[in-house]
Formats: C-alpha cells, sequence, structure tokens
C-alpha cells in the first residue's frame, strides 16, 4: 500500500472523499489542523501564524522578521517525520502542505479532485448558503489564492495538471462511492511501494527541512536542497560581506546531523534594490510608525532601516488600527496630532486591546499635560519634534527589549 494524497479545489468534497478513504483503507488521516498544531509545538510560533503561512496573507513584517519561510520550515519538517515514521505507508494527506513535498518522492498515490462550476456552487451554496452569484464569486476567489499560493511557495503553476497526479477525479461525474472505489482499485495494483530511490527521497527531504528550521532559528532566509547528504544553499543576490555570510552558514549546518557536505549558489528572489537582511529577535524588526507627514515618515523608516530596524508605515490612525489587527507590531511610534483618530484616542484603543505593544508618542506641539496623560495611559515615552535620531533608535530598542523580556518570562 501507498500513502494517499488528496489534492482539491474548492467545494469538490475533499472531506467527504478523505472520510470515506479512511473507511475502506483504515489509512490514518493526518489533517492540516494536526500538522499545524504539531509545527506550533515544536517551533513555538502560535498556530494562528502558522496557517496564516498557508494563505496568501503576508505580514507587513515579513521581510524583516521572515514569519512565513519559519512557519513553513516546520509544517516541512513536520511532513518529512511523518513520512520518516511511516516508511511510507498507512497515511492519508491533504491540503496544501502535500504540496509542499518534493517530486521526487513517488511512492504516493496523488489523487486529484476537481468538478464543473455548477457542481462547486451548488455544493457551497448547499453548505453555506447565498445566491449563485457569491457562490461564484468565492470560488473565483478561492481559484485564484490556489493557483498564486502554489506558485510562489511550490514553484507550481498549472495546480491540477494530470501530470502532477495519478488520479484526477471529477466529482461532478462521479458519485462519492465511485470516487472512492477508483483509488482503492489502483491501489491494489501494488505499483506505487517505495523504491529506493524515493526512500532517499524522503531521507533528503526530512534532512533539508532540518537545515531549513536550523538556519531559520539563526534568521536566515535562504533556499535548501540536501541530495545524499550533500546540502546546497541558495544565498540572494543581495546579500553583503558573501564570504563572512557562507561561513556562517555554513557552521549552522554542519552541526545538523546527517550532513556531509555544504555547497552554495546565488538566488535572485529579492528586488534589486533590497538587500539580504539575517533576522535577530533583538533587533527591533516589528515597528510601526503612524503620521500623517508622509514625507517625514517615510525618511523615517528609511533612516531607522539605516540602522537595522525594521518598520511598516500608514498615514492615519484608522489605516493603523486596521493594521494591527491583521499583524500586531510590538513598537509603534505615533504623533500626538493626526486628523480624525487623535494620537490620545489611538492610545487609549492599542493599550486596552494589545497591552504588549509599546508605543512611543511624538509631539512637535505638546504640553506637560498631554506628555503626563499619555505616559499615564501605558506610553512607553514621550519625545519632542524635530527628532534625533539616535535617540529615538535608543528609545526603540529600549521599548524592544523590554517587550522580548515580557515574552521570554
Amino acid at each position: 500500500m501507498a500513502i494517499i494524497t488528496v489534492f482539491s479545489k474548492g467545494f469538490c468534497q475533499e472531506n467527504e472523499v478523505i472520510r470515506c478513504l479512511v473507511g475502506k483503507t483504515h489509512f490514518r488521516h493526518s489533517s492540516i489542523e494536526q500538522i499545524i498544531s504539531e509545527a506550533s509545538i515544536l517551533s513555538g510560533i502560535t498556530e494562528s501564524k502558522i496557517q496564516k503561512a498557508l494563505t496568501l496573507k503576508t505580514s507587513v513584517f515579513e521581510k524583516f522578521t521572515h514569519e512565513k519561510k519559519y512557519s513553513l520550515a516546520y509544517i516541512k519538517l513536520v511532513l518529512s517525520k511523518m513520512l520518516m515514521v511511516s516508511a511510507g505507508r498507512d497515511l492519508v494527506l491533504s491540503g496544501y502542505p502535500v504540496r509542499l513535498i518534493p517530486m521526487e518522492i513517488t511512492h504516493f498515490f496523488q489523487v486529484g479532485l476537481v468538478a464543473d462550476m455548477a457542481f462547486r456552487v451548488a455544493t457551497l451554496i448547499e453548505k453555506q448558503g447565498g445566491t449563485e452569484s457569491e457562490a461564484r464569486q468565492i470560488i473565483r476567489k478561492l481559484d485564484e489564492e490556489q493557483v498564486k499560493w502554489l506558485a510562489k511557495y511550490c514553484g507550481i503553476y498549472d495546480p491540477f495538471n494530470p501530470a502532477y497526479f495519478d488520479l484526477v477525479i471529477p466529482m461532478h461525474t462521479e458519485s462519492l462511492e465511485e470516487a472512492c472505489d477508483l483509488v482503492v482499485q489502483s491501489l491494489d495494483e501494488g505499483i506505487f511501494n517505495p523504491t529506493k530511490t524515493s526512500i532517499q527521497a524522503v531521507k533528503d527531504f526530512n534532512l533539508s527541512a532540518r537545515v531549513e528550521v536550523a538556519l531559520a532559528k539563526k534568521g536566515h532566509d535562504v533556499t535548501v536542497n540536501a541530495n545524499n547528504g550533500n546540502i546546497c544553499i541558495g544565498i540572494d543576490k543581495g546579500a553583503r560581506k558573501i564570504n563572512r555570510l557562507k561561513e556562517e552558514i555554513r557552521t549552522i549546518v554542519e552541526q545538523v546531523d546527517g550532513v556531509e557536505n555544504v555547497e552554495f549558489k546565488f538566488d535572485s528572489r529579492s528586488p534589486a534594490h533590497e538587500v539580504y537582511r539575517r533576522y535577530d529577535k533583538r533587533r527591533p524588526s516589528k515597528i510601526l510608525l503612524v503620521d500623517d507627514e508622509q514625507e517625514f515618515v517615510k525618511t523615517l523608516s528609511e533612516r531607522l532601516a539605516l540602522r537595522d530596524m525594521g518598520s511598516a508605515v500608514v498615514h492615519d490612525g484608522e489605516s493603523a488600527l486596521r493594521l494591527i489587527e491583521q499583524d500586531e507590531p510590538d513598537v509603534m511610534v505615533f504623533d500626538l496630532k493626526m486628523p480624525g483618530q487623535s494620537g490620545i484616542d489611538m492610545l487609549k484603543i492599542v493599550k486596552q486591546k494589545y497591552p504588549e505593544t509599546e508605543v512611543i508618542i511624538l509631539t512637535g506641539h505638546g504640553s506637560d499635560d498631554d506628555k503626563k496623560q499619555c505616559l499615564e495611559l501605558g506610553a512607553f515615552d514621550y519625545l519632542h519634534k524635530p527628532l534625533d535620531i539616535a535617540e529615538l533608535s535608543r528609545v526603540i530598542k529600549h521599548a524592544n527589549e523590554k517587550v522580548l523580556s515580557r515574552k521570554s518570562s
């Protein structure tokens, strides 16, 4: 018997097919939720952040923190461990994670589920209600996101090309029972037992995942390929001090059990104007700057970047509050006087809803009473414009240290 992987378009009865297969084969289904949970336990990252790695949503701080890269590395590690332990037997895997498994691992029975739009619309309406027009819109959006995610993170540009599957089932022409029988009958042929090459590919996948995790822990965002103990590291062309970076990476990789040799190649994943940055959690990397003076705040962000501090920029309080609902920053810096949402009002909201976030208030016209009120409301510090960038950097570092200390305790 072989591992069964199921990858489906939205609303093609994926869950029903999996339940049917588990009942007929007695294989164990490792759900996306289980994979996310185990990755969260191994990494210490929250399940919500791991889940976010399987969507197109990317934090505005991602280029500084590499959180998605870190999460995907742990998902790969969990998958590779499952394959190592199972020795290629008794598993049903499904969802986006299965597309992270290298094509060189061939002892799978790979099932694709598709259906025409009419079938999918009817299935969605039956489950969620709504109109046909609304259902079509939801399905088109799901399809678009699926295509983009697979292209970006798996290098797959035609998700349901029959070449990627052993069996593609059109659910609008097959009943649930017929679909399951098609899979089971194919498994009985016994042609998907693991070869030595495929078993080695599982070992390579596991080694590659362990190397990715080791590098991600040290803040490195690089590509990793493993082949019989030989590791090839792809370094971004924007990296500075290449020789020093290579030695740093080599030292980390050589400590991973099973690594015999380390080689390097150049990638060109980042835009030409960006440089490679290693993430260091001790360095402020999740700063949100809020100011309606657009040129001022843009320049401020650039000057902080020169000091290896990562920041995102918005220009009003409403935009800031919308952003932190999705990406809670560690430190916020905003002006006391802004159009719409005032600095005082925003400070109250932030400290009430996001007490872990440290807030630094800027002002060009504030009074002693304003300063007293801000500090009483929980502001970390209160600074006057025009700013001394060295002073602001020092205050941000202290605020970030307070956040880290609280998280570690």
